[in-house]
């Protein structure tokens, strides 16, 4: 067995998050030497032209020296997102007719999704 088995299999407590496609699994596990520590996963359902489906998942381990940290930058992202855009969900999804606009800061107009900011500049690497 490898060590990433044994390491998962002994589950001690778990919480499950539903959200649309997407589910969240939060699981406190033990090491081998009965120490503590959560994963969390994202499952996502994908569905075939066919009707059958299947998941992709991605997982994070986050161990106890990293709770406090990992907790307060949590904490600092969500506060931001909610006090700059609220918890109002505006998504394409939910906005079947939603066209992503392009604003030029030198012009004061709006571009449709199709175009795209033309504001690069070349660089030569042989100049630099």
């Amino acid at each position: 067995m490898r060590d990433n088995d044994m390491l998962e299999k002994e589950e001690i407590f778990s919480k499950v998050l539903r959200a649309g496609r997407r589910t969240y699994f939060f699981d406190v596990r033990a090491t081998k030497a009965d120490d503590y520590y959560i994963t969390i996963t994202e499952s996502k359902k994908f569905t075939e032209e066919d009707g059958s489906f299947h998941f992709k998942k991605h997982k994070i381990y986050l161990y106890k020296e990293d709770f406090t940290a990992f907790a307060e930058i949590l904490e600092e992202m969500t506060s931001y997102v909610l006090n700059h855009k609220g918890e109002e969900v505006i998504s394409e999804r939910h906005q079947k007719d939603y066209k992503k606009d392009y604003f030029s800061e030198k012009e004061d107009t709006v571009l449709e999704h199709t175009q795209k900011p033309s504001s690069f500049t070349d660089i030569d690497f042989d100049d630099i």
